[in-house]
């Protein structure tokens, strides 16, 4: 089926939503885990599934380098090459192009790097971007982007931003799999309202089927990404999907639905879970600390997940501090699920209009040490 979005109802700023794509149907706000190098780290694409995971994300910069998108090409495309029959999201790399900033050159027409691997010289274009995003076949792609750092003056982001919405333009006239992908324009501006809202404008004149905010969580404070998210809720397109990028918290999270934000990535609950740092609907709970040595109840009694209805936190804690993979393994589970439980609690509350009680319930206890 073609891409589309259906806003199905609201609640204050928050919204639920259904994005439908060639792999099936997605319904917002939906957190998306991220599958830097094809995998989501120590998950099986059937953990995933089991999780609620209804889409997930890969890295064109880590894909393009390694095993490549030639080989991909040759597989049949991402998803017959890592077994995944739900949707994906691939970004456009200018993330990770602008955090190799001692190995980077940019151009008006693109920008030369070196390999964080090996130091060898390559290049991305907007259309070379476009090319590589066609051949990996995720249903939704990223227009080709600099995302400036933080801090940035207001002159080094603005000129910036002329070069992205070149990009964006170039990108979109050498796009050609309509058919099959679904292209966002990427919304940058830094942390300033006339570039962010110079950006949203002009790329809603080039008619993108959704719109993702790029350049927050790079180091601004929470009032910032906060206050941009707000600023673009009432100039986005409401038919539109809105899409955050590398954001967050679970807090981080509800905080941006409340200001209209559709979809979410983030690193963070598989980085975090791996270190034993395991996200919970009562908070955060820091599985190696002594107290839970001889705690044999699970994570938490509430969650369904296959870690917390088979597994004690004094079992996960011995795993985890003996550096044990299926510790690991059990902790991302735990922190995906619940992040899959947060977001469709969200769109429960949205839908039955009541996201502000919700949000009241939720905000003091997500960032808070379990006990």
């Amino acid at each position: 089926m073609p891409f589309s979005y259906t806003l199905q109802a609201t609640s204050g700023k928050a919204r639920a939503g259904r994005i439908t794509t060639n792999h099936g149907e997605i319904l917002t706000p939906v957190f998306m885990p991220v599958g830097t190098l094809g995998t989501v780290k120590a998950m099986s694409p059937q953990e995933l599934m089991d999780t609620d995971a209804q889409i997930i994300l890969g890295n064109t910069y880590h894909l393009y380098m390694r095993p490549g998108h030639e080989l991909i090409r040759k597989a049949g495309g991402l998803h017959k090459f890592i077994n995944w029959e739900r949707p994906m999201l691939t970004d456009s790399g200018g993330f990770q192009v602008m955090s190799l900033a001692a190995l980077r050159k940019i151009t008006k027409d693109g920008v030369k790097f070196r390999s964080h691997i090996d130091g060898s010289l390559h290049y991305f274009s907007p259309e070379s971007v476009m090319e590589i995003q066609e051949a990996l076949g995720a249903d939704i792609i990223m227009s080709f982007d600099e995302c400036p750092p933080y801090p940035a003056s207001w002159d080094y982001v603005e000129k910036s931003l002329t070069t992205t919405l070149k990009w964006a333009e170039r990108g979109k006239r050498a796009f050609n799999n309509h058919e099959n992908q679904a292209l966002f324009g990427i919304v940058q501006g830094g942390i300033y309202n006339d570039l962010r809202e110079k950006s949203a404008l002009a790329l809603i004149d080039m008619d993108f089927p959704g719109y993702s905010i790029g350049g927050l969580a790079v180091g601004e404070g929470k009032e910032d990404m906060f206050r941009v998210t707000e600023f673009l809720h009432d100039i986005l397109p409401a038919d539109k999907p809105r899409y955050l990028m590398g954001v967050g918290t679970p807090s981080d999270l509800l905080n941006n639905v409340a200001r209209g934000v559709d979809m979410f990535d983030c690193v963070m609950p598989t980085r975090n879970a791996r270190k034993g740092s395991i996200f919970t609907r009562h908070g955060k709970m820091i599985i190696k600390a002594a107290r839970y040595k001889e705690d044999f109840s699970p994570i938490d009694p509430e969650c369904s997940c296959y870690a917390c209805t088979h597994f004690s936190r004094a079992y996960i804690r011995h795993l985890i501090t003996m550096n044990e993979i299926l510790g690991m393994r059990l902790a991302t589970i735990h922190s995906l699920h619940f992040y899959q439980e947060l977001m469709s609690m969200a769109r429960e509350a949205i839908m039955a209009d009541r996201f502000s009680d919700f949000l009241a319930e939720m905000l003091p206890v997500l960032d808070r040490i379990v006990d």
